[in-house]
């Protein structure tokens, strides 16, 4: 785990935003293939829905990775500079309204690593997205820190074992800045 998502912070109610215009969805994203599958089985009703073909949703290519669901990934695909799931009558995903407007938890259908933004993993290690190491995330700076943006996700995904412990580092994160400080 990389300390500084105790620090670094960001606007977290995304929807709410009203100067980013969703620029953390223009580049789509990684999803694992236990994920493709539960899509591919709304694939009738999210065509209809979204307004686009399932042949054109995710890249052909599959990445081993143990470290995602089912031990491989790919990548959503981007269509007009956006994910192909990005709402582009309104705002945010398409697949977390699908969910939300067909009482379907969208963690279901919505990729993790798109739950868990900013942060993210890779070789074992939880830390902040490469949009804020490179300071290239709009809404970056203002806000909870990015462990406190998406603690839900993380006691989701990952268990109260797991976020109890982050909380404790947490803490000890915030009584060391103290004391270093006075």
């Amino acid at each position: 785990m990389d300390s500084s998502i105790f620090i670094r912070r960001y606007f977290a109610r995304c929807l709410e935003c009203s100067f980013c215009h969703d620029a953390c969805c223009f580049h789509g994203v990684d999803i694992d293939v236990d994920n493709v599958r539960r899509i591919n089985s709304f694939a009738t009703d999210l065509e209809e829905f979204m307004g686009t073909s399932k042949a054109t949703w995710f890249r052909d290519e599959f990445a081993k990775d143990v470290e995602f669901p089912g031990g491989s990934f790919t990548r959503t695909q981007v269509l007009d500079g956006a994910c192909v799931f990005h709402d582009r009558r309104s705002r945010g995903c398409l697949l977390h309204k699908f969910s939300l407007e067909n009482n379907i938890d969208y963690h279901d259908l919505k990729p993790m690593v798109s739950c868990l933004f900013p942060l993210t993993f890779d070789n074992g290690v939880l830390h902040p997205s490469d949009d804020i190491e490179t300071d290239d995330l709009v809404c970056a700076g203002e806000g909870p820190t990015l462990y406190q943006g998406v603690r839900n996700e993380l006691l989701y995904y990952f268990g109260p074992t797991f976020v109890e412990e982050l909380d404790g580092i947490e803490i000890g994160n915030e009584v060391a800045s103290t004391l270093h400080n006075t």
